[in-house]
């Protein structure tokens, strides 16, 4: 059995794709091969988010926002966009969802939870999907 690859994608990789990403490597365990990319990194992990992801237990604070490469949306499975719009490259063959989420750039963290929160549901329903629970 293939291990699935999913590829989170936001402007700066900096908020949404780091959260969704640090969100679905948490919960597959290892069962799900995960990457996060901006079309326009920015220099850092939003701060803000990385106090909200520790509130969860997850630490973010060694990440760093990857530039988007062709060669990571041919690798990956599913293809998961928040608001990168034209600048990210779409191959045949390749699922692609396009999530609709605020942007946590420049929010206080009890604006970003809620936004963490909905990436969690997400994340958690795009896991059962990929790798059903045995019985």
């Amino acid at each position: 059995m293939n291990t699935p690859e999913v590829l989170f994608v936001c402007v700066h990789n900096a908020g949404r794709s780091q959260m969704a990403a640090a969100l679905l490597h948490h919960h597959a365990a290892g069962r799900v091969t995960v990457r996060s990319a901006g079309s326009a990194p920015a220099s850092e992990v939003n701060p803000a988010v990385v106090a909200v992801m520790a509130e969860v237990g997850i630490d973010v604070s060694r990440e760093f926002p990857k530039r988007l490469t062709t060669d990571a949306v041919e690798a990956a499975d599913v293809v998961i966009t928040m608001g990168c719009g034209d600048a990210c490259p779409v191959f045949p063959g390749k699922r692609y969802l396009d999530w609709q989420l605020a942007d946590p750039a420049g929010l206080p963290a009890e604006r970003i939870r809620p936004i963490r929160d909905e990436i969690d549901e997400r994340v958690r329903t795009l896991l059962a999907e990929l790798v059903p629970a045995t019985s």
